[in-house]
């Protein structure tokens, strides 16, 4: 005798349809995490600055934790610490809505493919040398001035040097992201057509900036170029020291006719 596993004149059931899978959701920003929390920094220093502090406060702010060349002819007998740490911490003030909504743009740009790269510490280290080198800069060619000096353009530029070194392809290869690019040496950086142009982008901007015509904004405020040369310089020539060898993508050859950066 056959056993049966379904009633003779019952029909079979329909078989469910299950429905199709959701795609991953995208982040409208995928940044990595150390930007994002230096991106929150800088907006929430800016809002208690500008919106919570009396004026006082802000002035105490400003003179405490902005950098000011003078700070380096005077004796330091006569004046506080703060020569030591404002050459850092200048890069977390701004003077305006318009001056931190500027930078955060730039620094999402640039900052992502080498935070992707060179991870979260050496991001650090590298934001406080770039800091350094663009207030250094700024001070050999301002020695004695007692004007302030706030804002991230200096880390920002740095940022743009460095990327220079890797974002940047000097040969037509398979579209990878920019932060898994061989490093470029100086010489094979200078040779790149795609680099040696945005360089020159970037010089003539500055440039204009150096004779009084900003590229955002009224200009009643000066602008600090020489501040961004030198975080720029530091970051192209001494990128190497915070560079690390980048994992090898397992990935198909795919059409790419131009170089890409991607961030």
């Amino acid at each position: 005798m056959n056993e049966q596993t379904a009633e003779p004149n019952k029909a079979p059931e329909p078989l469910k349809v299950q429905p199709p899978a959701r795609p991953p959701r995208v982040p409208v920003f995928n940044l990595p995490p150390a930007l994002f929390f230096s991106l929150c920094l800088l907006a929430v220093i800016y809002v208690v600055q500008a919106f919570l502090l009396p004026d006082d406060a802000v002035e105490w702010l400003l003179f405490t934790f902005g950098f000011v060349p003078a700070r380096y002819v005077i004796p330091l007998s006569q004046q506080g610490p703060e020569l030591f740490w404002t050459p850092i911490t200048y890069s977390l003030l701004h003077g305006s809505v318009e001056h931190i909504a500027f930078n955060a743009l730039w620094l999402m740009a640039f900052g992502a493919p080498v935070v992707r790269r060179i991870g979260t510490l050496r991001f650090v280290l590298f934001w406080i040398f770039s800091s350094v080198a663009s207030a250094a800069l700024h001070t050999a060619l301002n020695w004695g001035d007692i004007s302030l000096l706030i804002g991230a353009s200096g880390v920002i530029s740095g940022l743009m040097g460095a990327a220079c070194r890797f974002a940047f392809p000097a040969e037509r290869r398979p579209m990878l992201p920019a932060h898994l690019n061989a490093r470029l040496s100086i010489f094979e950086a200078l040779k790149s057509r795609t680099v040696v142009i945005f360089m020159l982008f970037w010089l003539f901007g500055n440039a204009l900036i150096a004779v009084g015509i900003p590229l955002v904004g009224d200009g009643s405020q000066e602008i600090a170029w020489d501040a961004h040369i030198g975080g720029f310089v530091f970051g192209f020539f001494l990128f190497s020291l915070f560079d690390r060898v980048p994992p090898r993508p397992s990935v198909e050859p795919a059409e790419a006719e131009k170089d890409v950066l991607q961030s």
